[in-house]
């Protein structure tokens, strides 16, 4: 999207100022802007965040900047992508109300979206890493894929609706290629921006050379590229989650795009196998064994909540082109073989994804804070190994892993072994 008016970056000292006569801000957090507490938050790779807190209450003003924050201003990116996110959030509430934040305004000429301040929500990857717990997980994160995943597919959709937002979201280029280049090529070879373990040398030297494992890599990048089956997150972790105690909201879907089904999935167990992995790095002995297997127990209960999910809508939603009653139901016939038939090709995708991911995230550019934070590297390293031993195994398997239970046994079994 043209930006056509000036672009300027906020700052905590200009914020008030600037946005302090935007009507849908003042209602909600006050009027009298001197007496504003404006915090910069911002520990993402590319935007900055800003609570505002007045006598009222409090919200959220994101803006894009014209770069890679990660990086800087040598890596620059288009401001469009406050826009995608936008689009992204309003599709998301109207595809699964109540799991993303409110959106109070948006700004195109500035890149901002001002939003519902979640509190005493805090970052997902944090409680894991913490050892906190979160009722009702599961549920939550099965069904928001499933949900976004059907209903934003020719399932449920009306196919002209559905292309022309496939035309809108084709705009955002460049976001998509960070996608491309960090989680599908760039793990797998000596890229500029890589980094890792140095204990790992070994591990990372095997991977690269497995030209079986690169083959089925591209694969499913072709597969990514050139699906278009529902719009997707396209960086669902547990970074892009937040959680009290007992609440969950999705954040942050500035990576949105159509793409296929098995992806936000395969992402999402991805972030939680790495959690578990890494647990040895921040628990004690006598904590350690039970912590992992709840995180496991959530891997599970999201793998099954999405096919049970999934199915209701299949059975109560399915009113787009795609298998239609038509062919079956009005025929006498029944469809769970066609629905049995998709969902295990959803499984087998977001196996092999989850896996590249794995990769990623201990490879590429931007890593995952749960190994990060374990301080000691040749215990890091330890864990990471397991971490890419079974992202292997996942990528090349991925069709043996037919079930939840399947995957969790798996994951028992690189937990114990000795890769370096």
């Amino acid at each position: 999207m043209l930006q056509t008016t000036a672009y300027k970056a906020l700052t905590s000292d200009t914020l008030s100022t600037r946005l302090g006569e935007l009507t849908s801000l003042t209602s909600r957090v006050g009027t009298e802007t001197k007496d504003w507490k404006i915090q910069e938050v911002g520990d993402g790779n590319l935007n900055l965040v800003f609570i505002v807190e007045g006598s009222k209450g409090s919200a959220i003003v994101k803006q894009a900047l014209p770069y890679v924050r990660l990086v800087g201003d040598s890596w620059p990116l288009p401001l469009y992508r406050a826009y995608y996110e936008h689009e992204a959030l309003v599709r998301q509430a109207a595809r699964n109300p109540g799991t993303v934040p409110e959106i109070y305004h948006f700004d195109n000429d500035q890149a901002l979206i001002v939003m519902e301040f979640l509190s005493p929500h805090t970052i997902l990857r944090h409680k894991l890493i913490a050892g906190e717990r979160v009722q009702g997980l599961a549920t939550f994160l099965g069904t928001f894929c499933a949900r976004t995943a059907f209903r934003g597919s020719e399932l449920s959709m009306k196919s002209s609706d559905k292309k022309t937002d496939v035309s809108l979201f084709a705009g955002n280029i460049e976001i998509p290629a960070i996608t491309e280049a960090l989680v599908f090529s760039d793990p797998y070879f000596n890229a500029e921006r890589n980094h890792h373990t140095p204990e790992l040398g070994n591990v990372v030297n095997e991977l690269r050379h497995d030209v079986e494992l690169k083959t089925r890599v591209q694969e499913l990048f072709m597969s990514f590229a050139s699906n278009t089956e529902t719009m997707v997150h396209g960086d669902l972790h547990s970074g892009s989650v937040m959680s009290t105690a007992t609440d969950s909201m999705v954040i942050d879907p500035e990576f949105a795009q159509y793409g296929p089904m098995s992806f936000d999935l395969g992402m999402l167990i991805a972030n939680f196998l790495m959690a578990y992995f890494s647990q040895p790095g921040h628990r004690s002995e006598d904590t350690l064994d039970e912590y992992q297997e709840w995180i496991l127990a959530i891997i599970s209960e999201s793998l099954v909540t999405f096919e049970d999910e999934f199915t209701t809508l299949w059975n109560s939603e399915r009113t787009g082109m795609l298998y239609p009653a038509t062919l079956f139901e009005d025929q006498g016939h029944s469809s769970q073989p066609a629905l049995q038939s998709l969902l295990n090709r959803i499984r087998t995708e977001a196996m092999g994804y989850c896996g590249i991911e794995m990769h990623r995230r201990t490879l590429s550019l931007a890593h995952n804070a749960d190994f990060e934070e374990i301080k000691d590297s040749a215990v890091r390293a330890s864990l990471e190994a397991r971490n890419l031993m079974m992202g292997r195994e996942l990528i090349l398997t991925s069709d043996k892993i037919l079930d939840a239970g399947t995957l969790v046994a798996l994951a028992r079994q690189y937990n114990k072994g000795d890769f370096l």
